[in-house]
């Protein structure tokens, strides 16, 4: 049973304006926040989180919790609060350090640093596309694990919405996604109090929303009173009610509802109400009590440890049941969801792999080599859930062994559509929720549109795997709008995110593996629509791959000058080394397919890759700047300083001077630079 028995002796209006009085007293400590969103969704909160969500503030991740995220996140003290009085580990102490340094009240909401949230919000509209993921994995989980009676996956996912989360065209990509998809344990709970930032939105923002969420197949309850708990306590029992489709909740709200001079405006978005107002508001509502403090019977009524605790444990007795029922499926569970681990013959399974990867010799495209790698992988992890924004056929995300996700049923494969943010932001959703490991694909110049979202799996540390292909000019006649310059740079500026540009189906399987084995933040795979060759390696040579960089040829002799490259152009500087041979010219070529892996390597290791006596020509299709790091400026770069041309992959190479010839001339002008210095 979800509904919390709540005692009668707290009226409900005390209930809410704890939650209204601590946002107050936090926002005015910090002098900086956004008071007006707590104090107009405190009834909403206060019916949700004591009569309806299901949690254990003793254990945060409860596999069968329900999820709660704030995708407007930047009323994160009505959380705050919200966490505190139910009893997580977030004391009083916190809340007074609201946005301070290295507190657990951040400006928005962060997972990992404040217990209980599940994802980080404040980008308007990703944490409802993070709830559309956690939704879909844990109606894929209930698909793939629940046996006939036992049913150990059974959760909902409730999310706060704002007028600016609905503003956000990522809001589109991911409802409509989760409507086709008839995610019917999702809610989402739309703030309607009509004011942004800018003001009151009816002249940026007069959308039928609830009529837009109907065409998308949801369930929609429109016109709920929003500061009527009776009503919201309807809404929110109907809510819960399974329809087979998702469902919207609008709730009409006043922004900073109970300020005598600032409710229903602009002024109470973003910035503290000041001590005036604050006290105006406090002998509005009738709140005595001083700042941060609670009365004694309002934090008992609010506790729900001793229920959380309860429900945690009538779960775990159903677990129990259903191990001894099925043994085989309650270890995978324990695995996959509880411990988040790599199967126990994982390391085993991955030699042989890229042993028969190095033994197949194959000249294929990477974005081909890394199709063979899933087909390996699939069997080895079952968690693998993949997808594409479309182009499923050109970035060969999809195998033999791949279910597509329908209505209702388990699959393996998402046809996401063509919505590569809405993609990118359910992917973080659902590796947040546990479970499976997604990943997805589309052309690298479109990581454009998933920027936001794999800065997001980064700063929340989440294992995401994105498919780019398509990585370079080399894609050929669909011309500039669909050949990646900036893009590889681009996403190697983000911090804590794996971009590996590999050289050739040996160092895509290396970069799978290696993607897999990372706990702690998304990859990048940047492939090949072209053929690549491939490159013989010592036993050494092999394990040096995880370095992000290593001495691909010219290791055993002296050198003149060392030529690195990346993906595609490192079959071009091995051409050219041939060819600068020929002329007495001998050159070592360095393969650096993981960059921010190499600069995690000691000084020693990186000396002997890339030898300061020797200067460096870096070779890569995309700008040139990002290179600099490794040149130096008595080094060069040969690269792509401007966008491309809509001609046959090779003439537009030669057009832009990506050929072993022009690698030569550059490199011979270096070393007679260098000489005459």
């Amino acid at each position: 049973m979800n509904a919390q028995v709540r005692p009668q002796a707290v009226e409900r209006r005390e209930l809410c304006n704890a939650l209204r009085f601590l946002a107050i007293d936090a926002v005015e400590a910090a002098n900086s926040g956004h008071p007006g969103m707590p104090l107009g969704m405190a009834e909403i909160a206060e019916v949700l989180w004591r009569g309806h969500l299901k949690h254990n503030p003793a254990d945060p991740l409860w596999p069968d919790r329900d999820r709660f995220v704030l995708s407007n996140g930047h009323g994160s003290m009505l959380l705050y609060a919200l966490l505190h009085l139910s009893g997580y580990a977030l004391p009083l102490e916190e809340l007074k350090r609201f946005r301070q340094l290295h507190s657990k009240t951040p400006g928005h909401p962060e997972v990992g640093v404040t217990p209980g949230v599940e994802t980080t919000t404040g980008p308007l509209g990703q944490g409802l596309a993070n709830a559309v993921g956690m939704a879909l994995a844990e109606q894929l989980l209930a698909a793939e694990f629940n046996r006939p009676g036992h049913t150990i996956v059974d959760h909902r996912t409730w999310v706060f919405v704002g007028d600016g989360c609905l503003m956000e065209g990522i809001s589109h990509e991911a409802c409509s996604l989760a409507g086709t998809l008839r995610l019917s344990k999702l809610v989402a709970i739309y703030d309607d109090n009509g004011i942004s930032i800018d003001g009151h939105v009816e002249a940026w923002f007069t959308d039928d929303t609830p009529g837009r969420f109907e065409a998308y197949g949801w369930r929609v309850i429109r016109d709920v009173p929003g500061h009527d708990t009776a009503a919201i306590e309807a809404a929110l029992a109907q809510a819960r009610e399974d329809c087979g489709r998702p469902t919207l909740v609008c709730c009409r709200t006043v922004i900073g509802h109970g300020s005598p001079n600032k409710a229903g405006t602009h002024d109470v978005h973003g910035a503290a109400l000041g001590a005036a107002e604050a006290a105006a508001t406090r002998a509005s509502l009738g709140w005595t009590a001083g700042p941060f403090e609670i009365p004694g019977e309002i934090r008992a009524a609010w506790n729900a440890r001793a229920a959380g605790a309860a429900r945690q444990s009538e779960w775990q007795r159903r677990f129990a049941a259903y191990a001894q029922a099925h043994p085989q499926l309650a270890a995978e569970f324990e695995r996959r969801v509880r411990r988040r681990a790599l199967p126990a013959n994982w390391h085993d399974a991955t030699v042989r792999l890229l042993a028969a990867t190095v033994a197949q010799a194959a000249s294929i495209a990477s974005r081909k080599a890394s199709q063979n790698a899933i087909e390996a992988l699939q069997p080895l992890l079952p968690e693998l859930l993949g997808g594409s924004a479309d182009l499923t056929g050109s970035n060969l995300t999809a195998t033999r062994s791949s279910v597509a996700v329908r209505r209702g049923g388990w699959g393996n494969h998402i046809n996401y559509g063509v919505r590569e943010f809405g993609m990118s932001a359910v992917m973080n959703g659902i590796a947040l929720h546990g479970g499976y490991l997604p990943y997805g694909g589309t052309f690298l110049t479109f990581s454009d549109y998933s920027r936001n979202a794999v800065r997001m799996a980064a700063l929340m540390r989440q294992r995401v795997i994105h498919v780019f292909t398509h990585d370079s000019v080399s894609l050929g006649e669909d011309g500039p709008t669909h050949q990646p310059v900036e893009h590889a740079s681009s996403l190697r500026l983000i911090p804590n995110n794996a971009v590996w540009r590999p050289c050739d189906a040996v160092e895509t399987q290396v970069a799978w593996q290696a993607a897999i084995e990372r706990h702690d933040g998304p990859t990048c795979l940047l492939l090949s629509r072209q053929n690549l060759p491939h490159f013989v390696r010592s036993a050494q040579q092999l394990d040096d791959i995880r370095r992000g960089g290593y001495v691909l040829a010219g290791s055993d002799a002296p050198a003149a000058i060392t030529l690195l490259a990346t993906g595609s152009e490192v079959a071009l500087a091995m051409r050219a080394r041939d060819m600068l041979g020929a002329e007495g010219i001998a050159s070592r070529v360095v393969s650096m397919p993981n960059c921010g892996e190499f600069d995690r390597q000691s000084a020693d290791y990186r000396a002997t890759v890339l030898p300061r006596a020797l200067p460096v020509l870096a070779i890569e299709a995309g700008v040139s700047h990002f290179w600099r790091a490794y040149t130096g400026l008595d080094g060069d770069v040969l690269g792509i300083d401007r966008f491309g041309e809509s001609a046959p992959a090779a003439h537009v190479t030669a057009d832009l001077g990506l050929t072993p010839q022009a690698i030569c001339a550059r490199a011979c002008a270096l070393l007679q630079g260098k000489r005459s210095s």
